[in-house]
């Protein structure tokens, strides 16, 4: 799990870390961003599984589908079951 915050959609990962994701893209790896609150808009969380890392370093949040996004309330068991799956 690579954690990050963003206040844009940029996200910075670094190059070792999205080589080691694509590296093991078939486990569960994955990424959490949160985008933090502005006056416009409430905190943001996405999660992306590590498949998408080179995309989410290239393109930013608003071009990779996540596997989960909410605003301002965060469903954490239902973050938790995509990571970790029964």
């Amino acid at each position: 799990m690579e954690l990050k915050a963003t206040a844009g959609n940029a996200v910075e990962l670094r190059p070792h870390q999205v080589a080691w994701m694509v590296n093991h893209q078939r486990a569960s790896v994955w990424v959490l961003v949160k985008k933090v609150p502005t006056k416009n808009a409430a905190q943001q969380i996405f999660l992306f599984h590590g498949d998408k890392a080179v995309d989410l370093k290239m393109e930013g949040l608003t071009a990779v589908e996540p596997a989960y996004h909410a605003e301002g309330h965060f469903d954490w068991q239902h973050i938790i079951d995509l990571i970790c799956p029964r």
